[in-house]
């Protein structure tokens, strides 16, 4: 039987998945489509990081946060070009040309590129068995995008091409992200990190204020990406992590592009095939396998940790 501890920390990461698989469709929401354009991509995208950086300037000073140290300001800023600048922006302009069903099987590898960033960092093996897995679930998701771009021979139509790039982004800032984490509490990383950003966010998001008359449910989108996407839903997934144990609590990833998909049906009046839930379920099966395959210490770190004790 699973304790409180636990049990509150695998509901925190499920809020935290579940907060985050509805970013896609609100983003398609808020950029509408190209017969009907809403919010421009650029403008969603530093739109969006304004709002969590000033939510966050007000949870800094309630906290009385202390400043980060001199070390901590290199990986804020990878953390900040990964998930405030790159992750929204490549999303924000390629989800007006594709459906959230299409791009959350995108999303999919996201856990696996995470991993495998998070390796790297730590200095860290991966298994034949774990190469294999995200070999073929980037083969999967490719073979999917080409499949369905509608183009002759295999080429990816560029939307999909910004969506991996916006994995890779993402994949980098969760990486750094993590690592930060285990000297500086979670809630003020991704808060420091969109505080970072904002001289550069706020400029262009007063530059690319919208012209038109917006519908009011684009605008709604758009504060949940803002609110949502960005701030809370950080705030429950690092805290989930923090009390159910990574190992545990990761899993629950495996949920984020189905949920994504189950949403975009009915906000969105889009369809979900066959096609597109068997490459979901393909890339998600790789993915749990995957997780599980061992992730070895380089010998060079062990030997290095050996010789300081």
């Amino acid at each position: 039987m699973l304790d409180h501890t636990l049990r509150k920390g695998l509901w925190l990461g499920l809020l935290g998945v579940t907060i985050f698989a509805l970013t896609l469709p609100m983003t398609r929401l808020a950029v509408g489509t190209p017969q009907e354009p809403q919010l421009s991509g650029v403008f969603i995208a530093v739109g969006r990081a304004v709002i969590a950086a000033l939510l966050s300037a007000a949870f800094l000073l309630l906290t009385r946060a202390p400043w980060p140290r001199r070390p901590d300001w290199r990986p804020l800023s990878i953390v900040a070009l990964g998930v405030v600048f790159g992750f929204p922006l490549c999303t924000s302009i390629a989800m007006r040309h594709v459906e959230a069903v299409h791009a959350s099987v995108i999303v999919g590898v996201l856990p696996l590129a995470t991993a495998l960033v998070g390796a790297w960092l730590h200095r860290q093996r991966p298994s034949a068995g774990f190469w294999l897995c995200a070999g073929l679930g980037t083969a999967l998701v490719v073979w999917f995008a080409v499949l369905r771009s509608g183009r002759d021979g295999l080429t990816l139509a560029p939307a999909d091409a910004l969506l991996l790039l916006a994995m890779a982004c993402a994949a980098v800032g969760y990486g750094y992200g993590a690592q930060l984490s285990q000297s500086m509490r979670p809630d003020y990383v991704i808060c420091w990190a969109l505080l970072l950003a904002l001289p550069v966010n706020l400029p262009l998001a007063l530059i690319e204020w919208p012209q038109l008359v917006i519908k009011t449910q684009a605008w709604w989108a758009f504060a949940y990406v803002g609110v949502f996407s960005m701030w809370i839903g950080f705030f429950a997934w690092y805290r989930g992590l923090a009390l159910g144990g990574t190992v545990r609590v990761s899993q629950l990833q495996l949920l984020q592009p189905f949920l994504g998909m189950l949403f975009a049906v009915p906000l969105l009046g889009e369809t979900l095939d066959w096609v597109t839930a068997g490459f979901g379920l393909a890339v998600i099966a790789v993915v749990f396998v995957g997780r599980k395959m061992p992730v070895h210490r380089a010998v060079s770190s062990a030997k290095e940790e050996v010789s300081r004790s």
